[in-house]
């Protein structure tokens, strides 16, 4: 509160002698301690009015929320006991299980994927230990220097080739669970969205019904107008969300397909050059063993 600190003075010659001041010390006339201050000025308090009360409007918005969380749980009971009615999207819905069920084979498909990347790097690591050993074998038997060291080339070579592969079906997994795990699971996020807003606008539906059932007076008119409002609000919101995810579950089908036709034939041709390399590399090795039923030379 700002204080008027201000005194009244006219323009002619002070009714007070002024105190004299010196540097350092202050003097104070006999005249000027006798006269009283002046009272400082207040003047009225103005408060303005607020027409809205914080907590008139959050027990507004609580009621709100309440009426429609208790329309929507009415409404989803009676849909799992069966008596009451629900909106079906012939177009979407049918589009969304097939989603679902994709799905579920998308992710069996690729966790076997994976476990088959985990065996065989574990293969592979078997291969390459085997190869080592031949290769000693090789250095310490000489009657047999030769079959032992094809061998160990052979594991290492077939060693080698499995990691290539094994590489290959880690990228193959890790691209499957972006395809899963997010672009999938984006659009399931946005089906959920729907599916609520699916069942308030059933719940709404469904009140209005029973009210245009009902008798009219001069009471219900009021409920049923406000009821239309309410009804024709949540329609629009319905159909909104509705449209948006019919967009994003067309544009997931679309990518989908791109994804997993480049994924699936990246694989193929990975798992051709590793069996075609190893089958020539087998051929080519075992040349110099000669006819595996001629005895060896003493």
């Amino acid at each position: 509160m700002l204080q008027d600190t201000n005194y009244n003075h006219t323009d002619s010659q002070p009714t007070s002698c002024p105190a004299v001041v010196v540097p350092g010390v202050v003097v104070e006339t006999r005249q000027s301690r006798d006269v009283p201050a002046t009272p400082q000025k207040r003047g009225p308090v103005v408060v303005r009015a607020n027409n809205k009360n914080p907590a008139s409007e959050n027990l507004e918005r609580v009621r709100q929320w309440s009426i429609a969380t208790y329309k929507c749980t009415r409404q989803a009971v009676s849909e799992r006991m069966g008596r009451g009615s629900r909106t079906v999207d012939l177009d979407l819905e049918p589009r969304l299980e097939l989603l679902k069920d994709d799905r579920q084979r998308y992710e069996g498909a690729t966790k076997l994927a994976q476990t088959l990347a985990n065996q065989l790097a574990q293969f592979s690591l078997t291969q390459k230990t085997l190869g080592d050993a031949f290769g000693e074998l090789s250095l310490k038997t000489p009657p047999l220097h030769v079959e032992f060291a094809v061998n160990a080339k052979a594991q290492k070579f077939l060693s080698k080739n499995g990691e290539t592969l094994t590489a290959s079906l880690n990228a193959f997994t890790s691209d499957m669970n972006t395809l899963i795990n997010k672009t999938i699971e984006d659009t399931m996020i946005n089906a959920k969205r729907y599916e609520a807003a699916r069942v308030e606008y059933d719940a709404y539906r469904v009140d209005l019904e029973e009210l245009n059932l009902g008798p009219r007076d001069a009471l219900t008119l009021p409920r049923l107008e406000r009821a239309q409002k309410d009804f024709q609000s949540q329609r629009e919101r319905y159909q909104r969300v509705r449209d948006d995810l019919s967009v994003k579950v067309r544009l997931l089908q679309e990518n989908k397909v791109k994804v997993l036709h480049q994924q699936l034939w990246l694989l193929h041709a990975a798992v051709a050059a590793h069996n075609s390399s190893c089958h020539a590399f087998l051929e080519q090795s075992a040349a110099p063993l000669g006819d595996p039923d001629s005895p060896s030379p003493s």
